[in-house]
């Protein structure tokens, strides 16, 4: 989303007439999910994509004849045979598309400020009116956008917000997926999350490379400069080379971090969780077969770490898919952090009991 404010902000400075176009609601089986956004020009081409396909070639030809007026719409498609006959993929949902032409720098300034709160990744809102007559004294297609304080920050359109905004705004700090409340639709921009990956091996490795491309932010940790560098993590934020003892306990963790523990053994995978364990770290896993798991769990009950501790901990971690390569055990990971970040629970077909339930050791007296 950011790439593509930064280029409405370059078209609309060199005076091309463009549509800022979002996916505002859905229903059905859809090829895209509230928040996806897209930019058209007049000559036809695009920026980003609402899905693809027959309804997306339709949004571009009514986004046209909107570039000539002022005013933006509310657009609905519904996904039929009237946009899937060519390619025979008919969804049978329906998508509301919020279509808005944006001419100068007034026009602008509101997203000028969108790409300001996402700049500071503190998370946002944007609520946007879809049905007026819910939203007394306020027009359809009316925005606000909300910062993480629940203050509204911008407005396009009516700059006096509906009563049922406030009433119906989730606390961005729960991560709400996008939804509509009261004929108004909101869409969320959550803070980005921090994944810790501990041991900067093969795994370790593969995996940073999948999860920034699923925009997690990578803070790599090895007590090997050889493997901690830049060369082989150029998408890691911060790369931090040091004795376990020494770096994990100041590693900045809190309720939006995800760790991974993938050293090169036993030895330091119990050392890095004995210290992560009790931190509030939304995520924590660690590679090991059961065996391997289940000692280390023994060892760290005995030494005074909490049994409810170390049952949040998803070891060994991964989906179940039969991994075999690094790339393999790398997929099965990153989709379980995806999973947890998205869903905030692990599907039904890859919930596992802890291993912590098969151990017989007793807390310490």
């Amino acid at each position: 989303m950011r790439e593509l404010l930064l280029e409405l902000e370059q078209a609309v400075q060199q005076q091309k007439p463009v549509c800022y176009t979002c996916l505002v609601e859905t229903r059905g089986s859809t090829p895209q999910k509230p928040g996806a956004a897209m930019l058209i020009f007049s000559d036809g081409s695009q920026v980003g994509t609402l899905g693809g396909g027959c309804v997306e070639a339709e949004v571009k030809r009514r986004a046209l004849r909107v570039l000539d007026s002022d005013a933006p719409e509310i657009m609905t498609f519904q996904l039929d045979n009237d946009y899937g006959w060519d390619d025979g993929l008919i969804c049978g949902g329906r998508m509301k598309v919020l279509v808005d032409p944006v001419r100068n720098a007034d026009d602008l300034q509101y997203f000028r400020t969108m790409l300001q709160q996402l700049a500071a990744d503190q998370g946002c809102t944007e609520a946007i009116v879809l049905n007026p007559e819910s939203a007394e004294g306020i027009a359809e297609t009316d925005r606000f956008l909300i910062n993480a304080d629940a203050e509204i920050v911008a407005s396009r359109g009516n700059p006096q917000p509906p009563a049922q905004l406030q009433a119906g705004l989730k606390p961005i700090q729960n991560r709400p997926r996008p939804y509509v409340n009261a004929g108004i639709a909101y869409l969320t921009f959550h803070q980005t999350c921090q994944l810790i990956v501990i041991g900067c091996g093969h795994v370790g490795q593969k995996v940073a490379e999948l999860a920034s491309d699923v925009d997690f932010e990578i803070i790599a940790v090895d007590d090997r400069q050889e493997y901690c560098n830049a060369e082989r993590f150029p998408s890691a934020k911060q790369l931090i080379v040091g004795t376990f003892d020494t770096t994990l306990a100041d590693l900045p963790i809190n309720r939006d971090t995800f760790i991974i523990i993938v050293t090169r053994g036993h030895n330091h995978d119990e050392e890095a969780l004995g210290y992560v364990a009790q931190s509030p770290a939304r995520y924590i896993g660690m590679i090991g077969s059961r065996r391997k798991v289940k000692l280390i769990f023994e060892d760290l009950i005995r030494m005074g770490t909490p049994r409810d501790a170390l049952a949040r901990v998803h070891a060994p971690l991964g989906f179940e898919i039969g991994s075999q390569t690094v790339p393999e055990i790398a997929l099965s990971i990153v989709a379980e952090l995806v999973a947890w970040r998205n869903l905030d629970e692990v599907p039904a077909g890859y919930q596992r009991t802890s291993l912590v339930e098969e151990l017989k050791t007793p807390d310490p007296a």
